[in-house]
């Protein structure tokens, strides 16, 4: 097949703008507990639960105190922060005073903060904490924009230069009901909502501007078909970067939906409030998945289960294997071996990883990266099953999914409704539908962004029988050899990276007569494994990528690369590898999504490139 599509569920031309969704739900429900805010102090504390009323009323508050400060219709209003309740409030007040949200990562750089303020003309900012208003005030001294000021999510001591978004709140005064109103419903559904730039993993980022349309379209039919998932009986834990498009889209869907909202910013807290507030659904990147896989097989070999935990993991794929399966014939059924040793480990090994999890997750969103299949059927076989979506920043997030009853690893599902998926004759996946975007803010960023009304992905892909997308890798990665081999390199570094100690798998090849590749170490497990092996690495140099040569590393993350050559042809395969310790934490080498910039990588790794080839 080359094209796919699936109809519309929930036509949009009821609605007026996003903040509808917001007032019809305080309407509806307005003492349902919409928010879960955390305590300042120890994680087991309670958590202060927030109404769809209180949330509505603060958003209001908020809104008149940004119209009473000056923001006008059409202004852009930046927001500068890690993901917090108050993101959500600023966000939706932002909105609800007829301005233009311009999401800022919380880890950029002042160039990158100078930069997007300067290109969006952002008038008025808000910012979490004092670092990162010190950054916005800079870019606005540097650049010029920035007239209304950049204000704090905290409070702010008496006598601070700074204000805060509570003191624009105390102002709510000054502005009538009447007047909040009219200034709400002026934004139709063809007016911005916001201006999302773009990660840069392969350029300059772009700013993708996404409107009322693009985002009602996309909440309210999401909803509509994953129903199963996202509903008023169910609570969620959003730690994804809310400057990223499918953390805020994820949170207007439950938003609207009546889905409890959590916000957590500090990873390293995650699995702790997952046994606090037990969420029925989460949002991770593939990375957490094979991180909570290798804890888990971390934990049996400390008991001496090594063996025990390899016969599980086998048994869950292949009851993974059997539920798709079952999926499709209703006949398919597990033979009397399989159900025992899955009953077995399910009691030894399985309900404990779900209550690691808190024990009432029912899916888990996986997006951001291609997921490795026999690790969805991992995840299905310990009955917290992984539906995979795909889709980008310029159609609003998801543009294609699995769904409940109808999960298929190794795809990222059908086009999600309201949406079409076409295959151009060089593999390139093509995209149009409620989500997609009509352009970039700068027009020269258009050239050659769309063809016959489809959005160009970059993505590489192919549509199977049943109308679902497997991803193939990035046009823009392909390599070329010196014999005219065309190499597509999205596999073999997808299974290399399924090794926990291996963050990034970078193949090199282009104009060369075989295949090499940097792979980026992943600190803490690397740390880990050299612990447990009794030997000292040297810290790495933070501002350079740094060759590691020992031996012992080397033999042992071979296994890896030994498995991915055995997945692809012999002209595909890696001859040579080097290991490399870096700062991920770079953001110029790295996107806040954790996606590497490969172009960067192959700069500064050129010297490390040369030795692969002598």
């Amino acid at each position: 097949m080359r094209d796919s599509a699936t109809a519309l569920l929930v036509d949009v031309s009821d609605h007026r703008n996003v903040t509808d969704l917001l007032t019809r739900r305080a309407l509806a429900a307005p003492d349902h507990i919409a928010f879960e805010v955390p305590p300042h102090n120890a994680l087991d504390s309670a958590w202060r639960q927030v109404s769809t009323r209180e949330f509505h009323n603060e958003v209001r508050a908020l809104a008149k105190g940004l119209i009473a400060t000056g923001v006008q219709p059409g202004d852009t209003i930046a927001i500068m922060a890690p993901t917090r309740y108050e993101w959500a409030v600023a966000d939706l007040a932002s909105w609800f005073a007829g301005g233009v949200v311009v999401p800022i990562y919380d880890t950029s750089s002042a160039a990158q903060v100078a930069s997007i303020v300067a290109d969006a003309s952002v008038v008025l900012a808000i910012g979490g904490n004092s670092a990162q208003l010190d950054l916005l005030d800079a870019a606005f001294t540097k650049t010029g924009t920035g007239a209304l000021g950049a204000w704090a999510m905290d409070e702010t001591s008496p006598g601070q230069p700074r204000g805060s978004i509570a003191d624009l709140a105390a102002r709510s005064a000054e502005i009538s009901n009447r007047r909040l109103e009219a200034r709400r419903a002026l934004a139709d559904l063809d007016s911005p909502a916001t201006i999302v730039y773009t990660s840069g993993t392969t350029g300059e980022p772009k700013g993708a501007v996404l409107t009322h349309r693009n985002f009602l379209g996309q909440v309210l039919n999401i909803a509509a078909a994953y129903g199963e998932v996202v509903h008023a009986g169910g609570n969620t834990i959003i730690f994804l970067p809310l400057a990223h498009v499918l953390a805020r889209g994820l949170q207007l869907i439950c938003l609207a939906s009546g889905m409890r909202i959590a916000h957590l910013s500090d990873t390293s807290a995650v699995v702790g409030t997952l046994a606090v507030l037990r969420p029925t659904f989460i949002v991770v990147v593939p990375r957490v998945l094979q991180k909570i896989q290798a804890a888990a097989a971390t934990k049996a070999a400390d008991r001496g289960l090594s063996k025990v935990w390899s016969a599980a993991a086998d048994t869950a794929v292949a009851w993974g294997e059997l539920c798709e399966r079952r999926e499709a014939d209703s006949h398919a059924s597990p033979h009397l071996g399989l159900r025992l040793r899955h009953a077995f480990f399910d009691y030894l090994f399985y309900r404990r990883l779900r209550d690691v999890m808190g024990g009432r997750v029912d899916y888990i969103l996986s997006g951001g990266a291609a997921l490795d299949a026999s690790l969805s059927q991992f995840f299905r076989g310990v009955s917290v099953p992984v539906i995979e979506g795909y889709g980008l920043t310029e159609t609003t997030a998801p543009l294609t999914g699995n769904l409940p009853g109808n999960i298929r690893s190794g795809t990222v599902g059908p086009p999600l409704p309201g949406t079409a998926i076409r295959i151009s004759e060089q593999g390139e996946v093509l995209a149009r539908g409620v989500g997609v975007f009509a352009g970039y803010r700068n027009p020269r960023h258009n050239k050659d962004a769309f063809v016959d009304g489809y959005f160009r992905t970059g993505d590489l892909g192919s549509i199977d029988a049943h109308g679902r997308l497997v991803l193939e890798g990035r046009l823009k990665d392909v390599i070329v050899t010196s014999n005219g081999k065309t190499i597509v390199p999205t596999l073999w570094e997808s299974a290399v990276e399924s090794s926990p100690l291996i963050s990034h798998a970078v193949m090199v090849g282009e104009g060369r007569s075989y295949l090499s590749a940097l792979l980026l170490l992943d600190a803490e497990e690397t740390a880990k494994w050299a612990d447990a092996a009794g030997v000292v690495l040297a810290a790495p140099d933070a501002t350079i990528l740094d060759e590691v040569a020992d031996a012992g590393l080397r033999r042992h993350i071979q296994a890896a690369i030994d498995a991915a050559n055995s997945l692809v042809a012999h002209s595909e395969q890696v001859r040579r590898f080097t290991l490399v310790a870096t700062d991920l934490a770079d953001t110029t080498l790295v996107t806040p999504t954790m996606k590497i910039k490969r172009n960067v990588v192959l700069q500064r790794a050129a010297s490390a490139i040369e030795n692969l080839y002598r």
